[in-house]
């Protein structure tokens, strides 16, 4: 059994993630997505809330693949958490150039405290590589629309979240 681990803060799932989720899921049977839980930051979602949505987000993911997809959070660092749950890899998404210089870091640092566990580097799918999680949320809380970079699901989600 081949296990993967994709870390990340998902506030919100965006179809950026599930974009390098689908792609990940052709090479594992397992992937276990790590839901980074830090409290230093103040998410717009509560931790419950972005499994909720990511759990809703890759069950057709799943299907489709064939891949066993678990969800769960995490607190320390990502590479003990893909240790704990005896991920092979680990996988990070790739926009530009900007997130490949700091993935490299990353892949160096995670590479020395973990040296069998491996770091793919998923290259966003052209059409969504201009995406990012943070600028969703800056145009929701402007209630612009994010349609075109979440599903009508988490969309709904986040109208709800700032008219509240």
């Amino acid at each position: 059994m081949r296990t993967g681990f994709y870390s990340g803060s998902f506030d919100p799932v965006t179809i950026g993630h599930t974009d390098v989720i689908q792609r990940a899921c052709c090479l594992v049977d397992t992937l276990v997505i790590g839901v980074g839980v830090h409290n230093a930051k103040k998410p717009m979602f509560s931790d419950s809330e972005r499994v909720e949505m990511l759990e809703a987000e890759v069950a057709p993911i799943a299907k489709k693949t064939g891949t066993a997809i678990k969800i769960t959070t995490f607190d320390n660092l990502a590479v003990n958490a893909a240790r704990a749950c005896e991920a092979h890899v680990i996988f990070r998404g790739l926009r530009d150039g900007t997130d490949f210089d700091y993935e490299m870091q990353m892949a160096g640092m995670n590479g020395e405290m973990a040296p069998d566990i491996q770091t793919v580097f998923v290259s966003a799918s052209p059409q969504v590589r201009h995406i990012a999680a943070n600028l969703v949320r800056q145009i929701a809380q402007m209630n612009g629309d994010v349609s075109a970079f979440v599903s009508p699901a988490v969309a709904k989600r986040l109208a709800d979240k700032v008219t509240r």
